[in-house]
């Protein structure tokens, strides 16, 4: 099957396991952790093949913490 070219251009909605572990910065061993733990979404089938939303896992990385900091609004007003 070959793909049709598109004139448009625009990233992938569904990613593979290397591509989904890429696209939130991590290894594919902590990839797997945090879907196990459920910090990233559990893929999705079709047919034979085992893919991840890309906006699931915009969902989940947004949900992440961040780095302990100072709040801004102290640092501001104090």
């Amino acid at each position: 099957m070959s793909v049709k070219s598109d004139p448009l251009s625009y990233p992938p909605r569904g990613l593979s396991r290397e591509e989904a572990a890429r696209y939130v910065g991590v290894g594919t061993t902590k990839f797997d952790m945090m879907v196990a733990d459920k910090r990233m979404p559990k893929p999705r089938k079709i047919d034979g093949r085992t893919v991840w939303d890309r906006v699931e896992l915009d969902i989940a990385f947004s949900e992440l913490p961040h780095q302990e900091r100072e709040n801004y609004f102290d640092i501001i007003f104090s």
